[in-house]
């Protein structure tokens, strides 16, 4: 391995994911809320639900009580006068859906002088979750999709209209309320109906939309199910006051800021990645091929997030095969280097936040007795990575704004 390069990695990927905490955009969208007639609640999903939600509690001069729901493992501490839950991630679990009722019973029977703020990050589809379908059978469409490489806004085409709370309906249920939202985007261009699958936004897709994905993917659906794709979602809710903050396009800018303090040129490929993951890792390499004799320290960047088929049924994620994937293109390369991490310090059903490989990766895979076509085909990249040395491990971050792959190149 490349110690030098790692040692740059590391520190970019340190550097990029500090600059896009939620705490201070929280912060600043609170600065000037001031209390109405009414009660004030917090209710925060999502994978920087905690983070957003201590931001919250420490800028309001005074709430009512709420509740934050999260992934296992990202709740640090309690928050004086919030519930705090954790539950299932990508695939919703009953801790999902009791803390999801949790959340219902809280701003159910609310008047229109109380106010709802309402703090999401991304993963909130999985845990801000109540089902129209049994559980089972919501749980099997979601690993469908997670499968089959459907994208994300298909994916939310199709769980926004199986669900009690996403396409808008939670700020329904909040009528007549008021809703000020307050959301961490995680999905590319921050469509904010797609964020989360859009609790607190009316819905731009319609059952057209969720039935044609559902075919295309041929997915297992009950009648019961088929039946919720052909209903409608709220399209008007005027009840809500939206903010985005935080997105790809920083997070991007902050890697390309963290490079060049460490001499590299950063060169800016684009933040809307939306590929296969191991297609980005090969083209990602190839860049790195191309400009292999120059005499200029490069650092090329791009932001998004890549899906990954599942052929195999080994453990891994999109950003660590996205990595794996590049070693045969910079094989030998003494100067090379591609890494891609998720911003929420979790890559797939892992404890990795991505991978990273260098030209003396495949070598070292080989060593360790991994062939490469066999490992993407088994869909197996943690352990093959791990073996080698090549996983990146952050622990949950606090937010969550996609993912972000850089390719390093020094002469």
């Amino acid at each position: 391995m490349n110690r030098a390069l790692r040692a740059d990695a590391d520190e970019i990927v340190r550097a990029s994911i500090a600059a896009v905490l939620p705490d201070e955009a929280v912060r600043r969208t609170l600065k000037d809320y001031r209390p109405g007639k009414g009660k004030t609640l917090l209710v925060a999903a999502g994978k920087a639900a905690w983070q957003m939600a201590r931001a919250a509690a420490d800028t309001l001069p005074d709430f009512d009580g709420g509740i934050v729901i999260t992934k296992y493992g990202h709740v640090r501490a309690e928050i004086p006068g919030l519930v705090c839950c954790e539950a299932g991630h990508p695939v919703p679990d009953e801790n999902s859906f009791e803390a999801t009722k949790k959340a219902l019973d809280l701003v159910s029977g609310l008047s229109a002088d109380d106010t709802v703020i309402f703090l999401l990050s991304g993963g909130g589809s999985a845990l801000f979750e109540l089902p129209l379908i049994p559980a089972g059978e919501l749980r099997d469409i979601t690993r469908q999709l997670l499968a089959c490489g459907a994208d994300i806004v298909e994916m939310n085409a199709i769980r926004k209209r199986l669900s009690a709370v996403k396409g808008g309906r939670f700020a329904l249920a909040c009528t007549p309320a008021k809703v000020l939202s307050i959301v961490l985007s995680d999905i590319l261009g921050d469509p904010p109906d797609s964020i989360a699958s859009g609790p607190a936004c009316p819905d731009s897709s319609c059952s057209a939309d969720a039935l044609a994905a559902a075919d295309k993917y041929g997915l297992r659906l009950s009648e019961t199910a088929r039946a919720l794709l052909r209903k409608e979602t709220p399209k008007e809710l005027a009840n809500v006051e939206t903010h985005i903050n935080g997105s790809v396009r920083e997070l991007c800018a902050a890697a390309a800021k963290a490079a060049e303090a460490l001499g590299y040129e950063p060169v800016y490929l684009t933040d809307r990645l939306s590929c296969e993951a191991r297609e980005a890792g090969r083209f990602l390499s190839a860049i790195l091929k191309s400009h292999e004799n120059g005499d200029k320290s490069l650092a090329f960047i791009a932001g998004g997030e890549t899906v990954v088929h599942l052929t195999g049924n080994g453990l891994g994620g999109r950003n660590q095969e996205l990595a794996l994937a590049a070693c045969e293109g910079i094989a030998g390369m003494k100067n090379a280097a591609v890494f891609s991490v998720g911003s929420d310090g979790t890559d797939g059903p892992t404890d990795a936040a991505g991978g990273y490989a260098d030209g003396d990766s495949l070598a070292a895979l080989h060593a360790a007795g991994f062939q490469l076509h066999d490992v993407l085909r088994d869909n197996d990249a943690y352990r093959a990575l791990q073996s080698i040395g090549g996983l990146i491990v952050t622990g949950p971050t606090g937010t969550n704004v996609n993912d972000v792959a850089v390719a390093l190149l020094r002469p």
